[in-house]
């Protein structure tokens, strides 16, 4: 395996928590937001995440298929490498939450407003999981920089 993969899948990791920490800020900014351009209250987002294969530069899979022995070359490998991607931003489903306040500009006729479906416990919640998923991708790559400064400066000597 080449090493420098480390950096595209802690990379990708990276960058997919720091979409969903923006997604999460947006939605415990909006959690009383009860107007949207689209009309009605605003709808709680989630992040889509996807496992995205990563391939092998040609030079690589021809040496390692030139080592193995002949009947090998039919199977596949047996792990393959895979870095996250985000494929979307879903708005949910979840119906809004009724409050009673008649002096509110948005209440219907029966004096009801529509607010999001927010729960800033499970907002809060996924946000600490994105952080700490941030901080594992990021210790991940800063360990394996070490490693190939390490590795150069035993190169050197």
């Amino acid at each position: 395996m080449n090493i420098f993969r480390i950096f595209d899948v802690t990379g990708s990791g990276m960058s997919a928590q720091r979409t969903r920490m923006s997604v999460v800020a947006g939605n415990l900014a909006n959690a009383e937001t009860t107007r949207t351009p689209e009309g009605g209250p605003y709808k709680r987002r989630n992040v889509l995440f996807r496992a995205l294969p990563l391939r092998e530069d040609f030079p690589t899979l021809l040496q390692a298929r030139q080592s193995m022995p002949l009947q090998l070359h039919r199977q596949e490998p047996q792990s393959q490498i895979h870095a996250v991607e985000v494929s979307g931003v879903q708005a949910s489903t979840r119906a809004p939450r009724k409050v009673y306040d008649p002096q509110h500009p948005d209440a219907n006729a029966e004096g009801y407003v529509s607010y999001p479906e927010i729960n800033s416990m499970e907002e809060m919640t996924d946000l600490l999981s994105a952080t700490r998923s941030y901080e594992a991708n990021l210790t991940a790559f800063n360990s394996t920089k070490a490693l190939v400064r390490k590795l150069l400066e035993m190169g050197r000597i």
